[in-house]
């Protein structure tokens, strides 16, 4: 007869079996934590109910539990004890079994409250345990994240620290008012290598982004492999590509494996894109045969747009688009493919509208959803594509049609979510095209009142792009994208009845600490009572 394990022998397995050693390094004293509340985190919680009474200290006997057999709830319960472990010293082990006689953090799926949905979350703290509830192993991480956010900042130390990890008592019920919450990445204008992506992966789980959009093609890039167009990437990703030559490189197939893999330990969804049928001169200057006339322009290293095309009426053009897009949906796994479509100045409105007829079919062919930049909207779309809005008015005729027919919105208008705007006169990176923008202007406005005519109903979500021209390093990301990707994650999934400068201003000065620990470079706006 096999005798089911003893929970003593489970607690000596799982501590012997711990993936890591231990630091060795003595305990550094972190500086007193200011007392925290449930309402401190980024993005505000749905709604919080706060217990004096049930405060929680992470200690050396803390288990990590999860019901037996649930994988996925053991996989998120492994991803918080690698997080917590570091600065803890702790051994954290995670249990699949039904009950510990330990303090314990539990991670459950079902039960939770009816109205977090698929994405969100119950978290219930009591002197006893920490209690997390979702329905998908999605809401379960996003929940771990906020109890992140909930344990001392010295948790994002590297080595240990020596300090109470207390988290505050008391009940969150949180789901996000948008399903997609998306970040974006530019690697055309300078190429950023697989490691540099997947530390901004990391950084963008945290705030419960789920989305990240990769611009891999432009007129100074080709950033993706292409086995039918080999030249893509050893030419037109080649030496001397990118803003001022000084971007090259691409991702091979492996390696946007890699990525997307990343991504989705994290919940995240890769979205491709291939712009076309502008921003191609990469592409036309790595094969000839897809210019009308045969002749490669030269490559182009500056940052205008609008002057490239692809030839609309040769079928070449549409031999080529296919094995693109046939090659980049087999390796994604997420239900988008990004097609572009803005700044096709060098496109006359029929070939524009020539060209989208002809492509849109095959981006369902190969089993992928089609999204474009807010021009695609021009030429009447099926309602399943997703036009992303990137205009910096408050009204446009095309979008506000499309959204009555009932496709869906992505808002990203540049002057409030572009990331790559500069903060003010004085920001060593960036552009001011669209506008300077600093965090007060990335927080305060609302996605479902941007665009006239494009209300809640017809708003899938929010991102923030960040185009790279004046980028060159993941401390260049970092310096652009915080502090205002957490501001623009907060717009993607908070109540807009919680969005309230004073509040959000206060709660993103106190993630100062955990930033500095991380290394994250980012900006130390004046707007900000930074800690």
């Amino acid at each position: 007869m096999r005798r089911r394990p003893t929970l003593t022998r489970l607690l000596a397995t799982a501590a012997l079996a711990l993936p890591i050693a231990l630091p060795a390094t003595p305990a550094v004293a972190a500086p007193p934590a200011p007392i925290r509340q449930l309402s401190d985190v980024i993005p505000a919680p749905v709604e919080t109910r706060p217990d004096a009474r049930g405060t929680f200290t992470l200690g050396p006997r803390t288990v990590i539990r999860t019901a037996p057999g649930s994988t996925d709830a053991w996989r998120v319960g492994h991803q918080l004890a690698d997080t917590l472990r570091p600065a803890t010293g702790y051994p954290l082990p995670v249990l699949p079994v039904h009950a510990t006689p330990l303090p314990e953090i539990a991670l459950l799926l079902g039960g939770a409250d009816a109205r977090v949905g698929q994405q969100g979350y119950q978290l219930d703290v009591t002197h006893r345990r920490v209690t997390i509830r979702a329905n998908t192993a999605a809401g379960l991480f996003a929940g771990t994240q906020t109890l992140r956010q909930l344990l001392p900042a010295a948790i994002e130390a590297a080595h240990r620290q020596r300090t109470t990890w207390t988290v505050p008592g008391g009940r969150i019920i949180d789901h996000p008012r948008f399903a997609y919450r998306g970040a974006m990445l530019d690697l055309a204008r300078h190429f950023h290598t697989v490691d540099e992506i997947t530390a901004y992966i990391d950084l963008l789980s945290q705030y419960k982004i789920n989305y990240l959009h990769l611009h891999l093609t432009d007129d100074q890039g080709w950033r993706i492999q292409i086995d039918s167009w080999p030249k893509l990437t050893t030419v037109g990703g080649g030496p001397g590509t990118g803003v001022d030559g000084a971007g090259p490189g691409y991702l091979t197939k492996a390696d946007y494996r890699a990525v997307v893999a990343h991504a989705a330990a994290r919940h995240i969804t890769v979205i491709p894109e291939i712009d076309m049928p502008g921003h191609t001169n990469a592409a036309q200057s790595t094969y000839a045969e897809l210019n009308c006339d045969g002749v490669a322009p030269p490559p182009r290293t500056d940052m205008a747009v609008g002057y490239s095309s692809l030839c609309i009426h040769d079928e070449l053009t549409y031999r080529f688009v296919e094995d693109v897009i046939r090659e980049v949906a087999a390796i994604t796994p997420g239900p988008f493919l990004h097609i572009g479509g803005d700044e096709a100045h060098a496109t006359t409105d029929e070939d524009y509208r020539t060209f989208m007829q002809r492509v849109l079919p095959l981006v369902a062919k190969y089993g992928k959803r089609a999204s474009g930049w807010n021009e695609i909207t021009q030429v009447d779309p099926p309602t399943d594509v997703v036009a992303q809005y990137w205009g910096t008015g408050t009204t446009n005729a095309d979008l506000a049609e499309a959204a009555a027919r009932g496709n869906k919105v992505v808002m990203s208008p540049a002057n409030k979510a572009y990331l790559d705007m500069k903060y003010d006169p004085t920001t060593r990176l960036g552009l001011s095209w669209a506008a300077y923008i600093e965090v007060r202007d990335a927080y305060d406005w609302n996605p479902a009142q941007r665009v006239t005519g494009v209300g809640e109903q017809a708003i899938l979500g929010v991102e923030a792009p960040l185009w790279s021209e004046t980028l060159r390093t993941l401390d260049d990301i970092e310096y652009m994208a915080f502090p205002r990707l957490p501001a623009i994650a907060e717009l993607g999934w908070s109540t807009t009845t919680s969005h309230d400068w004073e509040s959000f201003r206060t709660r993103l000065g106190a993630q100062a600490p955990r930033w500095r620990l991380q290394q994250v470079d980012f900006y130390p706006s004046p707007q900000v009572p930074w800690t």
